[in-house]
């Protein structure tokens, strides 16, 4: 396993992590889900995602447990949580990056995954109710209160992202490190063209997900998916409005004519393609069945295939390079 650094700051994290969105207190049962964390450990995977919102915190409850059994050594590996939705929110102060959430839900997920502090923590989306400089005050104090190492932010847009950074700066406070973006063949304007110039300048460290958009790029939809897939799930509907288009089948039809004449799989080739970009610090990888996490660990090991030519021939298929604004 390799280790890139995450943004700016001096955090190795391996190039591929695991999350537990969808799986785990949800999809698969714990024994599967103690499974997959073992591969990914044993392997070098450092960094476990998480968030509150996953099965309403379930999927925290389940990672922390497992945490716990396996009595791994703190100092060898990254674990982090997501604030915004809140686990089950019934009422407004569940929810949202207001102080009282922040500081909450932080607390709660601490109890849920069984841990003294959380080494990344994501504001899951922007906040337009609550006033930029609460949400950058409120993480740099459980940065300061060693409930928290790092934080980061999800789905946010370049601007978000700078103006945080702004007010950090004003009121010398720690900003945000780290931007969790979805990034994959079919999506990929926010990292590769909106976040261009804020790598540079900020530093931004980028742990992206869905490397095989929820699963379209296997080639598993083509045909009749299995029930279990994640597109068919209620809660991913406008996900899969996104993503099931004939135009995307006629793209994952002949980008799995490439893979097969480059010998390898198509879980391998989409997520060695996401690697190949320097300004991708880590993909996360998520799994229902160990032979699924068992293949796409081997991603890395097809990098040097991935040549100009065949990164040429992949453009070639997908048509949807991003352009650069002409200034």
């Amino acid at each position: 396993m390799e280790y890139r650094r995450l943004g700016k700051s001096g955090l190795p994290v391996s190039e591929l992590s695991f999350g537990s969105w969808i799986t785990f207190g949800n999809q698969i049962n714990d024994g599967v889900s103690e499974r997959l964390m073992d591969i990914a450990y044993e392997v070098g995977v450092n960094f476990f995602d998480n968030a509150e919102v996953y099965a309403a915190g379930a999927s925290e409850v389940v990672m922390g447990q497992i945490l716990k059994k396996k009595n791994w050594s703190r100092d060898s590996y990254i674990v982090s949580s997501k604030v915004f939705f809140g686990a089950g929110a019934k009422v407004p102060t569940q929810k949202g990056l207001h102080r009282k959430h922040i500081i909450e839900a932080c607390n709660q997920a601490l109890q849920r995954l069984q841990v003294d502090y959380l080494d990344l923590y994501f504001c899951h989306r922007p906040d337009k109710q609550t006033p930029i400089e609460e949400t950058v005050w409120s993480m740099h104090q459980l940065i300061l209160s060693g409930k928290i190492l790092y934080w980061g932010t999800s789905e946010w847009s370049a601007q978000e992202i700078m103006e945080a950074h702004a007010v950090a700066q004003r009121y010398n406070l720690i900003g945000p490190v780290v931007e969790q973006p979805q990034y994959n063949m079919l999506v990929r304007d926010k990292v590769e063209v909106e976040y261009s110039q804020i790598y540079k300048t900020v530093g931004l460290g980028t742990t992206i997900w869905s490397p095989l958009a929820s699963g379209y790029l296997t080639g598993k939809y083509l045909n009749q998916p299995p029930s279990e897939a994640r597109l068919n799930r209620d809660e991913l509907g406008w996900l899969a409005e996104r993503l099931l288009q004939e135009s995307h089948a006629e793209k994952v039809k002949n980008l799995m004519a490439l893979a097969s004449d480059l010998n390898v799989s198509m879980p391998q080739l989409g997520v060695a393609w996401c690697l190949k970009n320097p300004d991708v610090s880590t993909v996360i990888l998520g799994a229902t069945k160990p032979e699924q996490l068992q293949e796409t660990l081997t991603a890395p090991s097809i990098l040097p295939l991935l040549t100009t030519e065949v990164m040429q021939r992949i453009e070639d298929i997908l048509q949807n390079k991003p352009q650069h604004p002409q200034y």
